[in-house]
C-alpha cells in the first residue's frame, strides 16, 4: 500500500475526519504508553484505575508526579498535527478525533478537536464519593499549573477548594466512564465524513477504537497510518505503516500536485 493510493483517497474526499492516537505525538518527543520508554516503562498501569485513585493517598501522588513528568518536556506540535490543521483552514477536514491528553492539535491551529480521553492541561473536582466510574465532583476546574503550584507548596494531595472533593486531572483514568458528551460528537463526525483518517494509534482500546468501524460501517474510506500492523488492518480500505508526520505530508503534497495526465 502506497502514499500515492492515499493522496488519491484526499483528492477524492471533501469531508475528511482525523482520529489520531499516541503515535501522532511520538514524533514531538511524547513517547506513547506502551512503547519502549514509555510511559507504562516506568509505572505500573495497575496503579492508575480511577477506583485506586480515589481509595489511595499514595497513587494520588504518584499520579501527580507522572502528570508533572509528562508536562515537564513542554512538547511542541510537529508535521502532522500541521498537516491536520491545515487541511481543516482549507476547510477540508471537517475535525478532529483525539484519544491524546497533549492538546497539541490545538496548539498546531486544529480548532475542532474532540478530546474523548480528555486534557492534561486541565485538572477537575471528582467528589468524595464518586460511583461506578463516573466523576461527581462539583464544577470545579482548573489549569494543571493550580495543582502543580499547590504541591510544590507541600501538598501532596490537594483536595477541592469548593467542596474538599479529591482532584484530578481531566482524563481518563482506566476503569473510568467514558464522557457521553465527546463520544457522541466524535459518532457524530464518524458518521459524517467520507474519508476517516486513523493515524498513530493501536486501535486497541474500546469503545474509541469502535469509531473508524462506525465511519466504515456509515460509507467512509478508512485509511489507517501506523508504525505497527493493527487488528483492524483487515477492515478497513488502505493502511500504511509508517511515520504520521512522514506519510501525511507525502500524501498532502502529491494530492495537492496537479496532475498532468
Amino acid at each position: 500500500m502506497t502514499v500515492a493510493e492515499l493522496a488519491e483517497h484526499l483528492r477524492a474526499s471533501s469531508r475528511i475526519a482525523a482520529f489520531t492516537g499516541a503515535g501522532v505525538s511520538t514524533e514531538s518527543g511524547i513517547p506513547d504508553f506502551r512503547s519502549p520508554g514509555g510511559v507504562w516503562t516506568r509505572y505500573d498501569p495497575r496503579d492508575f484505575t480511577f477506583d485506586r485513585y480515589i481509595s489511595s493517598a499514595e497513587v494520588r501522588h504518584n499520579s501527580w508526579k507522572m502528570r508533572e513528568e509528562f508536562m515537564a518536556a513542554m512538547p511542541q506540535p510537529n508535521r502532522a498535527h500541521r498537516v491536520l490543521a491545515d487541511l481543516e483552514a482549507e476547510g477540508r477536514l471537517l475535525g478532529v478525533i483525539t484519544q491524546n491528553i497533549d492538546g497539541l492539535h490545538q496548539d498546531a491551529g486544529s480548532r475542532n478537536v474532540i478530546e474523548i480521553h480528555g486534557n492534561v492541561r486541565e485538572v477537575q473536582c471528582i467528589g468524595l464519593f464518586p460511583k461506578h466510574g463516573i466523576p461527581d465532583g462539583c464544577g470545579f476546574t482548573a489549569h494543571h499549573d493550580w495543582a502543580m503550584e499547590r504541591i510544590a507548596g507541600g501538598d501532596a494531595d490537594p483536595d477541592c477548594p469548593s467542596c474538599g472533593g479529591y482532584v484530578k486531572t481531566a482524563t481518563v483514568s482506566f476503569g473510568q466512564a467514558m464522557p457521553e458528551g465527546p463520544m457522541e460528537q466524535a459518532s457524530l463526525l464518524a458518521e459524517e465524513c467520507d474519508l476517516l483518517l486513523a493515524i498513530g494509534s493501536s486501535l486497541e482500546v474500546f469503545p474509541a477504537a469502535g469509531i473508524p468501524l462506525d465511519a466504515k460501517a456509515a460509507g467512509a474510506r478508512v485509511v489507517i497510518i501506523n508504525r505497527d500492523p493493527t487488528d483492524l488492518d483487515a477492515f478497513v480500505d488502505l493502511v500504511i505503516n509508517g511515520e504520521a508526520g512522514t506519510v501525511l505530508t507525502e500524501a498532502v503534497r502529491a494530492a495537492n500536485t496537479t496532475s498532468t495526465d
